[in-house]
């Protein structure tokens, strides 16, 4: 099952997601995303040493370190 977050502004429901992207230079670095449907790249739990926040203006889930 994905990982979920229910949005507290717009009541819609996300799912966390990850993908792996090449940077200008070459180098790759993993991203993680919340999007509206379960995908392919959907995520069963978060990863470790992070948390979920919510954008108090738009609504929308972030994912960020914790500290």
């Amino acid at each position: 099952m994905a990982y979920s977050v229910k949005s507290k502004k717009s009541g819609k429901t996300y799912f966390l997601h990850s993908k792996e992207v090449e940077l200008a230079g070459g180098r790759k670095q993993v991203i993680f995303y919340f999007a509206g449907d379960k995908g392919t790249n959907s995520l069963a739990s978060l990863p470790a040493g992070y948390e979920v926040t919510e954008n108090e203006r738009t609504g929308l889930p972030m994912l960020r370190k914790k500290k």
